[in-house]
């Protein structure tokens, strides 16, 4: 007698197992499940979800517990991400379960039921309802309120919005659908992504002869449909934002679809402007901003086809566009595309390299300071090199005055935050009605308190950090765990009295004391703390560009991609900042800020100007950010990348343990050195043990070594065997693939 057969579904559960597991498809769904589809499941006798991993037909060799629901009738995620998750997994030596999870929006994960709004509507005819609504003014006025708002709109309003314009609470509709006046009835909404058409519209721009040699190679690879990947290297207000329109025009009307990628959360409103003013089309966005109900309803228009562009951060990666055809990384150099704080420890830029690998798609990576490592790849050949070395608009660069601050602290026998020249740019300004951005890379008012007695300051009970004071209830507070206390007025170590002195200065101690200075200012300040709700970003952006503010205060979420034709003058306070962190890409990030900042000034017919604050004037980094030289740059920073072999001449992975014994986690974090010391091959090299940059968050230890290699190395399988060890439940591992930072 034959066994019959049976079709199975290879489902990744939710949970962070390190394997599959194989379940029946049942009779009613058969047909019905395909791979990437999420799915209810029962594991461990409990309910649980999970995603379709691969389906087969053959006979079962054990008993299998069948599907117990599909959560979609289509799968959630395609073909070409189920791919790429696998990629992912086994690149970064993480859980597929993990891989997937971050790809999915967590409103995804549940049941895919459309978004629901409350409609709220009249059962009488006008005429009674304006009798009905007489009668309650006497001694109901909500109700009556409530009455007359619909009175004006006789066809039915949403209930939030009733409830905005009539001002009252939800009680009087109740009451009003109890007597029989109103009925209020669920409506599911099919929301759309982006309203469309709501600006301007805007036509394509005459390109310079290099914007059209970059466009021309582009276009040749959109039309070969071969994998390809272009590196526009342009010069701050070179015109790269044109060529991404063009060539996003060009995929459309081929038939594909397109993926733009921003280094910020900040830089998604401006280019979603550009995008809809320009090519009229419905954007999709999806970043950590976004809605949960939006976020789920930009997906599914995605996935079925009714959006053709994606705009977002680093997560839009994964945007479900249907043939995707062009990805595009703008400021690809930025490290906010690396993920760091959770596994897998993923790249945007270079994952959206093998996203394009697998669907024979056209990437673009822009910026005007690339990456050493991308614009290695581009002189070897790997990538091919589009260079934009004039402003699209025939403006000239800023020019850049260095100010010495050792002679400014001197003149002023003590500290100063601005400088003679600065003022006297800012004052210039503020007389001609043109705008100033001040850069600071460090928010809220001081650094840190600092007794005078022992010299210790105040540090976060959880983390080995001392805490920034914000001026907003006088708080310190813990930039890593937002922890927060009152600033003492004695020393919790000595016990002190009246030796606290608070030391150094964030955007929040320069807006206050440039008002002092300049008291008829009109200021803006944009980091961290005021953008915390939704919206914030845009709504300061669009009032600085509107002119209701002569100078925007900023960290470096206003130093790239933003375009403020008003701005003359660009003042770094701190020129110096990154250089004092001793990580090996400190010199390269130093110099892409004070680029990128720079870059913001005269990007229009107005002459632009830069005063650039710092105690080091004699640096070569700093002359070369002057001069936006980044090849001169280059040149000479791969030298000390080769002789120390430092990427792009080797490749790295950090190893970071964190537990909450000290001791204990440094112990495990030898052990785990000398198992993957005794498996690797010769070629690698292990790096010592050393404490974290942070070596204390959120009460957990943090210990770290490095391993360099000269090729890709997988260490998925020795991962695995180290988690099936003892010593492996002491800490927990996180495994940084490529770091951004070999300190934090």
């Amino acid at each position: 007698m034959e066994t019959a057969l049976h079709q199975i579904a290879t489902v990744i559960p939710d949970l962070a197992l390190d394997r599959p597991l194989d379940y029946l498809v049942p009779g009613e769904l058969a047909g019905r499940v395909l791979p990437g589809m999420r799915v209810e499941i029962s594991i461990r006798n409990r309910a649980g979800r999970g995603t379709v991993l691969s389906l087969r037909t053959e006979t079962p060799t054990m008993a299998l517990k069948p599907l117990t629901a599909i959560l979609s009738d289509e799968a959630t995620l395609p073909p070409d991400l189920m791919q790429l998750a696998e990629w992912i997994a086994s690149y970064y030596c993480a859980p597929l379960s993990r891989v997937l999870s971050s790809m999915l929006p967590a409103s995804l994960k549940e049941q895919l039921d459309p978004p629901k709004q409350l409609f709220v509507e009249s059962l009488l005819s006008k005429e009674k309802l304006r009798e009905q609504a007489e009668v309650l003014r006497q001694n109901k006025g909500a109700q009556a309120a409530v009455l007359d708002c619909l009175l004006k709109q006789p066809k039915g309003m949403l209930l939030t919005e009733l409830l905005e314009k009539a001002d009252v609470s939800r009680s009087p509709v109740d009451s009003l659908v109890k007597m029989g006046i109103l009925s209020c009835q669920p409506l599911w909404l099919d929301k759309t992504v982006s309203a469309p058409f709501d600006y301007f519209p805007t036509y394509p721009k005459a390109l310079t002869e290099e914007q059209q040699a970059a466009l021309a190679q582009i276009s040749a690879s959109l039309e070969a449909e071969k994998f390809a990947v272009h590196l526009l290297f342009g010069i701050t207000g070179s015109g790269k934002t044109e060529v991404y329109l063009q060539a996003i025009e060009k995929a459309l009307a081929m038939g594909k679809t397109a993926l733009l990628l921003v280094p910020e959360v900040s830089l998604t409103a401006p280019n979603i402007e550009k995008l809809e003013a320009r090519l009229r089309q419905k954007i999709a966005v999806l970043h950590h901003r976004v809605s949960d109900g939006d976020k789920r309803s930009h997906w599914q228009q995605l996935l079925a086809g009714k959006a053709r562009i994606a705009v977002g951060a680093r997560s839009a990666l994964f945007a479900p566009l249907q043939n995707l055809g062009l990805i595009l990384v703008d400021e690809e150099h930025e490290a906010s595309y690396k993920q760091t704080e959770e596994a897998p420890c993923y790249h945007a830029r270079d994952v959206a390299t093998i996203r394009a690998r697998i669907l024979g798609a056209t990437l673009i990576l822009g910026s005007a300071t690339p990456s050493l490592e991308s614009f290695y790849s581009a002189e070897s050949g790997r990538y091919q090199l589009q260079k934009l070395t004039s402003r699209a608009t025939g403006a000239n660069l800023p020019q850049v005055r260095v100010v010495d601050m050792r002679d400014e602290f001197a003149k002023n026998k003590g500290f100063t935050l601005f400088s003679q020249p600065l003022l006297d740019g800012i004052q210039k300004r503020l007389k001609l009605g043109e705008q100033v951005l001040l850069f600071l890379n460090r928010r809220g008012y001081h650094s840190c308190q600092v007794c005078l007695g022992c010299g210790k300051a105040i540090e976060c009970t959880s983390c080995s950090m001392p805490m920034t004071f914000h001026l907003e209830g006088e708080m310190l507070r813990c930039h890593l765990c937002d922890q927060a206390r009152r600033a003492p007025k004695a020393c919790p170590s000595c016990h002190k009295e009246d030796s606290m002195k608070f030391r150094g200065v964030g955007t929040q101690q320069v807006e206050r004391a440039l008002h002092a200075v300049l008291p008829e200012v009109r200021t803006l300040r944009m980091d961290a703390d005021t953008t915390r709700h939704k919206g914030s970003h845009e709504t300061l952006l669009r009032d600085f560009r509107c002119g209701k503010a002569d100078l925007l205060i900023g960290t470096q979420m206003v130093a790239k991609g933003l375009h403020f034709p008003s701005v003359t003058l660009v003042g770094v306070l701190y020129a110096d900042a990154a250089l004092q962190i001793p990580d090996f890409r400190a010199a390269e990030q130093a110099f892409q800020k004070l680029t990128q900042v720079a870059g913001r000034s005269g990007r229009s017919a107005l002459p632009g100007e830069v005063v650039l604050q710092t105690n080091m004037p004699d640096s070569p980094l700093i002359a070369h950010a002057c001069s936006q030289d980044f090849e001169s740059f280059y040149r000479e920073e791969i030298e000390i990348r080769k002789l120390f072999q430092f990427p792009p001449f080797t490749r790295l992975i950090k190893c970071q343990l964190s537990g909450k014994q000290e001791s204990l986690t440094q112990q495990t974090a030898e052990a785990l050195r000398q198992l993957l010391q005794s498996r690797l091959p010769p070629t690698c090299s292990l790096l010592p043990v050393v404490a974290s940059g942070h070596a204390r968050v959120k009460d957990h230890y943090q210990f770290q070594f490095l391993i360099k290699s000269p090729s890709p190395l997988r260490l998925a399988p020795l991962i695995n065997e180290w988690y099936k060890l003892p010593a492996s439940r002491a800490a927990q591992l996180l495994v940084d693939i490529d770091p951004i930072s070999t300190y934090f």
